[in-house]
């Protein structure tokens, strides 16, 4: 499989780049998804994948900067499309939980109506249909959630803490599954080269849990005691963040379709213990 990975250089880039040791990787700077002339010029040939991993995602400034995001969250995905489709590549795109208002009872599943609560929710969710419509049996959307990579992330920010003997308070009323970077670009291989195509749900597996209960579990895992993380609302931890976007309170995807497809995600405990180096620490 010939690919070339947009987003080269983000978590998830990173993580496809070094699955995928002979694909094209492209970071921004060399190819700006959001520019329709620069994409329409691109040389696709010879590439049987195009894997979508650029995105806008600081989720609280699109509140301020909408046209930003837009352009590499809903644009930025439609150019693609139309270059997959007038070379006849397959389009992997990444898609967000955020999609959706978080309001819905248990695991939602792929078919849930889109009903985002902030700007970068609905720009990826016009990034979504832009891709349908472009390429209606050559696409696959992977709707992921609280991405653990190599680089700044929530996972890291504890640790941090953890380290530097804060106590932190932290939402305890937003629950969801975190998803390690090299478990979701493995997933996204499989699904590629699966033949099938449409909406897939991937994230970690095993039991949800809260910002404050993955907090706890990195303090337990740098040798913290997990109580000194305090838990809070969101209500309460917004209190003085105006500008703080809406989150959703159940982030938790349905896996079903894409364990179907042969996915097999590992726990997300699983996925915190290699992350950290950690694996055989006690929980």
């Amino acid at each position: 499989m010939r690919a070339c990975v947009l987003g080269a250089n983000g978590q998830l880039g990173r993580a496809l780049v070094a699955a995928l040791p002979g694909a094209v990787a492209l970071d921004r700077a060399a190819l700006d998804v959001g520019d329709a002339g620069a994409v329409a010029a691109h040389d696709f040939s010879g590439v049987d994948v195009l894997v979508n991993a650029a995105a806008y995602t600081a989720v609280d400034r699109a509140e301020t900067e909408p046209a930003a995001a837009w352009r590499a969250n809903a644009a930025g995905p439609a150019h693609l499309a139309t270059a997959a489709r007038e070379h006849g590549c397959l389009l992997v795109h990444v898609s967000t939980e955020y999609v959706f208002d978080g309001t819905a009872p248990g695991p939602v599943p792929e078919d849930a109506p889109p009903s985002p609560l902030g700007v970068y929710g609905a720009s990826k969710a016009a990034g979504e249909l832009a891709v349908r419509a472009a390429l209606p049996e050559r696409h696959v959307i992977v709707r992921t959630s609280w991405v653990v990579g190599d680089g700044g992330n929530f996972v890291a920010t504890m640790a941090r803490l953890a380290r530097d003997g804060v106590c932190p308070a932290v939402v305890d009323d937003q629950v969801g599954r975190p998803t390690f970077a090299p478990d979701l670009a493995a997933a996204l291989l499989v699904l590629a080269g699966s033949g099938r195509h449409g909406t897939f749900h991937v994230t970690g597996d095993g039991e949800p849990v809260s910002w404050h209960g993955l907090a706890r579990a990195v303090f337990a895992r740098c040798g913290r005691d997990p109580g000194d993380v305090r838990p809070v609302s969101t209500a309460e931890y917004a209190a003085d963040r105006p500008h703080l976007a809406r989150r959703p309170a159940n982030s938790v995807l349905d896996l079903s379709r894409a364990t179907r497809a042969g996915v097999a995600m590992p726990a997300w405990r699983d996925g915190l213990d290699a992350h950290l180096g950690t694996a055989g620490v006690p929980r």
